[in-house]
């Protein structure tokens, strides 16, 4: 297939012989995939844009941006790069069945683990930091391996790590290492997913045998989506209704959901236990490498031991005691610890990004279409409109890097100090990041499909799987317009808690000075500055972000005491809804922007922090005049400075663009883990035309 971009005069040199077709359009191919990348940059565009400015292109020091991009942990990650590298055997095809890439995400994960000799799971509660760096890695092979990985380990493993006690870690620990205890994590139910408290699924405790009965009392409560369950899992975390028996006229009580450690298969002959059935979920729009099933209990009993009960227990004689005194707070702090979910899956998706935006930017960089009268060809990246698709995007995927660092980072505090502001803050940052990180990339990839034109489509080229994979990702963990409202509510919490003197977490400080410059008046003079200087200003741009985050917690909160008075709590969230959301989407935009600023400015390398500057300048500035129109409303940017907003926003298009393939390049993603024949950096040619077989 040919682009539109590409496509030929369809009445120039008929040829009479197929083979002299053949050869043509071969050699037509190749100069499209590896032309002479040297060209200088489109004349006209860059006669226009540089009129006023210095053309001179950035010199940056590859080396010293890539170190300081992939951290203490580019070691481990090269390690997974090259066992896979050197494993053709563990290397996914284009085309694969649904049962033979389960069993390959299988093998890929013993290969890592028993072969590579790389443990992630020793990582999970110790340095979180280093089991996500190879959990991004692991996602580059593969992301059905990288989601199966994170099933065993961060869900399964974690949840007996988190939730459990020392009895649970010391029994479980080495088995689920070493895979020799392969596991689920039953949460999910066909009539409940985001609304995990009204998960259906009951463990009744017997006192009699000291044990708990789980049961599915009704199809609606059958465990559904689960990975790992149809067909390798031999355990489940099974989160259900803990039932105690009582003496009153109820008979039992309801302690609020609970989760178990319910064996599912024989550990010797892998059959279904007696009382457990378990179905495939069948062929899904992605990750068909990771075998998701269905799982009902019928009075499948398991030991007293079995509760993961560090929150909450029951002695021998069904007599119930928790550290903490109510339903809600024990759920709260059992999801919290469930976290890490979320932060792995906001690191992924960057990656995913990452990989994706490096084929565009390489494809776009190599390949050539029109030009000037009589000369050469230009590299399409040259034209401005692929650059406004694809230079805001790598700026955003270096914010969006630097961002959820960070969250790894706090995370990665929060395990080892257990304080409970911190845990509050990872838990709202987790939530939008999450959010809005899947969101964005979810986007960008059907951008960079388009970027790349036909050739994009071609499913070698991995955008299609890309895009599939990803996509669930917007869903689990959290659906992500549920987790921005829980964002908006603890924005909300904090508004509250300001204006009765309380103290903000450093996430949400920024909310006392804004709030109170959001109260006076826009100064009508900073609001006519228009100079480059003042544009590229830090101050002035984490100003805008937060000035509209401000303005639209200062709305939301007057609108929902307005409506709560005829409607009702929830009726009133429901009727401000969509303004909730675009308020937690803002509040996280100021948050990436202040630890990208922030990433800049720590930089040690002056040309690698000048380039970090140029891609941050672009991401604010894009923002911001995206959302011009907010902050003309209410006469932040006059007309004359929204004008040179979008001057200057086209230009560090332009100068991003001239040092793309440094900032490509910094995210070290070498052709065998790209994968893609149009992006290779050397000799995409054949590794293109091979592909189709010439």
């Amino acid at each position: 297939m040919e682009s539109r971009r590409g496509m030929m005069n369809p009445w120039a040199e008929e040829e009479s012989s197929s083979d002299l077709v053949a050869m043509r359009r071969i050699q037509r191919l190749s100069s499209h995939i590896s032309p002479d990348v040297t060209a200088p940059p489109l004349p006209l565009v860059q006669a226009e844009r540089c009129s006023s400015r210095s053309s001179k292109k950035l010199e940056v020091n590859g080396e010293a941006l890539s170190l300081y991009m992939r951290g203490k942990h580019m070691d481990i990650q090269e390690k997974v790069f090259d066992f896979f590298n050197s494993r053709p055997d563990l290397q996914t095809p284009i085309e694969i069945s649904k049962d033979d890439h389960r069993e390959l995400c299988m093998n890929q994960l013993l290969g890592l683990v028993r072969d590579a000799g790389i443990r992630p799971f020793r990582y999970v509660a110790d340095d979180p930091e280093k089991y996500f760096a190879i959990m991004e890695a692991v996602g580059s092979v593969d992301m059905s391996f990288g989601i199966k990985m994170g099933v065993q380990y961060s869900l399964w493993g974690g949840s007996v790590l988190n939730l459990g006690t020392k009895k649970h870690r010391d029994k479980y620990f080495d088995g689920i290492d070493n895979l020799d205890y392969t596991g689920c994590f039953a949460m999910t139910e066909l009539h409940h997913g985001s609304n995990v408290q009204g998960l259906q699924t009951t463990a009744t405790f017997d006192p009699l045998k000291d044990e708990f009965v789980i049961d599915t009392p009704n199809d609606g409560a059958i465990k559904w989506w689960i990975g790992n369950a149809a067909v390798h899992g031999k355990f489940a975390t099974v989160f259900a209704r803990l039932i105690l028996p009582t003496h009153d006229s109820k008979g039992v009580s309801d302690m609020g959901v609970h989760a178990f450690i319910v064996p599912i298969r024989d550990m010797k002959t892998h059959q279904t236990l007696p009382g457990v059935e378990i179905q495939d979920c069948g062929h899904k729009v992605g990750l068909n490498g990771v075998d998701n099933g269905a799982l009902r209990f019928r009075s499948v009993r398991i030991p007293r031991d079995n509760l993961l009960n560090r929150f909450g227990d029951v002695s021998r004689d069904g007599k119930y005691t928790s550290s903490l005194p109510t339903i809600n707070k024990r759920f709260g702090a059992t999801l919290g610890e469930l976290v890490g979910g979320r932060v792995g899956l906001a690191y992924a998706s960057v990656g995913v990004l990452k990989i994706s935006a490096t084929i565009a930017i390489r494809y776009s960089l190599l390949r050539q279409q029109f030009g000037p009268p009589k000369q050469p060809e230009v590299s399409i990246l040259d034209y401005q409109s692929q650059q406004h698709k694809l230079m805001p995007m790598l700026a955003s995927t270096y914010a969006y890097h630097f961002a959820t660092v960070y969250l790894v980072e706090k995370y990665s505090e929060m395990k080892k100090t257990h304080d409970e502001q911190l845990v509050a803050d990872v838990h709202a940052l987790s939530a939008g990041l999450k959010s809005y990180v899947t969101s964005y990339t979810a986007k960008s990839l059907s951008v960079c499909r388009e970027a790349c034109g036909g050739h994009g489509y071609a499913a070698v080229n991995r955008f299609g799987s890309l895009r599939n994979d990803h996509d669930i990702f917007q869903t689990f963990e959290g659906d992500n317009t549920v987790l921005l409202q829980q964002v908006a509510a603890d924005l909300l919490k904090r508004y509250k808690e300001k204006f009765q003197g309380g103290t903000l977490t450093a996430t949400w400080s920024y909310l006392r000075e804004s709030m109170n410059t959001y109260l006076s008046q826009p100064n009508p003079v900073t609001a006519r500055w228009e100079g480059e200087d003042h544009l590229r200003d830090p101050k002035f741009q984490l100003d805008a972000f937060r000035y509209r985050t401000s303005r639209l917690l200062q709305n939301v909160a007057a609108r929902l005491q307005k409506h709560s008075k005829t409607l009702g709590g929830f009726g009133a969230w429901n009727r401000c809804l969509n303004h909730l959301l675009t308020l937690a989407e803002s509040h996280i935009e100021s948050v990436i922007l202040a630890k990208f600023i922030e990433a800049v400015k720590n930089c040690p390398d002056p040309s690698a922090r000048a380039a970090l500057k140029l891609a941050c300048d672009l991401y604010a500035l894009d923002r911001i005049w995206k959302d011009i129109g907010t902050y003309r409303n209410v006469d932040y940017v006059a007309p004359n400075k929204a004008k040179a907003i979008h001057k200057l926003t086209e230009y560090l298009s332009f100068q991003v663009r001239n040092v793309a393939k440094e900032l490509v390049d910094a995210f070290e993603l070498p052709d065998h883990v790209t994968r893609a024949p149009i992006a290779m950096q050397s000799d995409a040619y054949s590794q293109y035309t091979q592909v189709v077989g010439f």
